[in-house]
């Protein structure tokens, strides 16, 4: 388990970028905001879509990399575990004390696949994503060597184009080598189309869904002729969750970005054409900046560079603003056109980034924020862990 942050032994500035008790305006810039009320309100809706979906939901711990945000997720959303990327992610969450790990990737190299196997140790009920069958006997010889149990899900490429099989008779070969080997279960499917999740159009996501969960449904129907059942079937995104939701296949989602939502994300549109950063979430992540030169009348310089976000999907909007625009970054400044010159030395913005996962990724800390007021710092605790 974590310790307790011991706030006396860090330095506003240098450690760290606030403290509890704090007010807003004195955060030091650039810092990762969350802002708690909204945040809560993203976890708790996604823990009712689920419950009311009959879905179970593991939350994506690649979008934040924090145990305390997992904490709450689980806390208020009723998430059933913690799904991620990489084995030493998969590692900071089981310490951390969630109890349910599953890495939604292969894990094909040796060393890795014996910490994997350790993982249990911690207390963890530990899965991983499995679409070779020469990988099955290196998983099954580290867990009897560490004298533990892995539970592997077949992946399927159901559009993505990345990692998986393509079809049901390899699904089934995969399944069955599993089942009989010792320190391994079958536990299921992982089939997640992430290659529709950003498309704007929810006709077209819908569209690709559709040929996802056909897939899907006859790979379940393969594995059942055999006598092999699934307890997962996982897969669900922000852009997608209500299909899977209403495919009688899939039982449970993997929905990260939904509880800060980013530019690029709420740009899709929902059911009724709407953004869905505009009814549907709440967008609680933000990077403050401060403005920290107005030398030119009609543009203003902030301190969130390419160092302090990520721009692969885009560069970040200013919240809350329309007469102001971040238009270009070099790695320590923002450039903002101003053209009614009404930003002032010293003003605060706050940025929604355009890409959530790896912005988070290169900041140390998130001060969540309520009422103006800092109430809590948490670590990112998997940041850097990419093992």
């Amino acid at each position: 388990m974590n310790a307790p942050i011991r706030f006396d032994a860090l330095e506003v500035g240098y450690d760290i970028p606030a403290v509890p008790g704090m007010d807003a305006a004195d955060i030091q810039t650039p810092a990762l905001v969350l802002d708690l009320d909204a945040l809560e309100r993203n976890i708790r809706k996604m823990g009712q879509i689920a419950a009311d979906n009959g879905m179970r939901h593991r939350l994506h711990g690649k979008m934040h990399k924090s145990v305390d945000v997992a904490r709450l997720q689980q806390e208020l959303g009723g998430a059933c575990g913690v799904c991620c990327q990489k084995v030493s992610e998969a590692e900071v969450f089981a310490r951390g004390g969630i109890t349910d790990v599953l890495v939604t990737n292969q894990v094909r190299d040796l060393a890795k696949i014996d910490r994997l196997a350790r993982l249990p140790l911690l207390g963890a009920r530990t899965l991983c994503c499995v679409d070779d069958i020469q990988n099955v006997a290196d998983l099954s010889a580290a867990a009897e060597r560490n004298g533990t149990q892995i539970e592997c899900l077949v992946e399927i490429d159901c559009g993505a184009g990345r990692c998986g099989v393509t079809n049901s008779t390899e699904v089934v070969r995969l399944a069955t080598a599993i089942d009989a080997e010792a320190g391994l279960q079958f536990a299921g499917l992982q089939a997640y189309q992430g290659a529709m999740q950003h498309m704007e159009s929810y006709t077209e996501r819908r569209e690709k869904l559709d040929a996802a969960i056909a897939m899907v449904r006859e790979a379940v129907d393969a594995l059942r002729d055999t006598g092999l059942e699934c307890d997962i079937v996982a897969g669900g995104g922000t852009g997608s969750y209500y299909f899977e939701s209403a495919s009688g296949v899939y039982n449970e989602l993997q929905c990260g970005s939904y509880a800060f939502m980013d530019a690029d994300y709420g740009r899709i549109h929902d059911a009724h054409g709407r953004r869905i950063d505009e009814g549907e979430w709440e967008n609680a992540l933000f990077i403050l900046t401060n403005v920290m030169s107005h030398a030119k009348p009609d543009k203003a310089i902030c301190d969130a560079g390419l160092k302090a976000q990520s721009v692969d999907s885009g560069l970040p909007f200013i919240y809350g603003r329309d007469d102001v625009e971040y238009v270009k970054c070099s790695d320590e400044h923002g450039v903002i056109a101003d053209p009614q010159g009404v930003l002032s030395i010293n003003e605060k913005l706050r940025l929604v980034p355009g890409h959530c996962d790896p912005t988070c990724n290169v900041h140390d800390w998130y001060v969540g924020i309520r009422n103006d007021r800092v109430e809590t710092l948490w670590p990112v605790s998997a940041r850097g862990k990419v093992f």
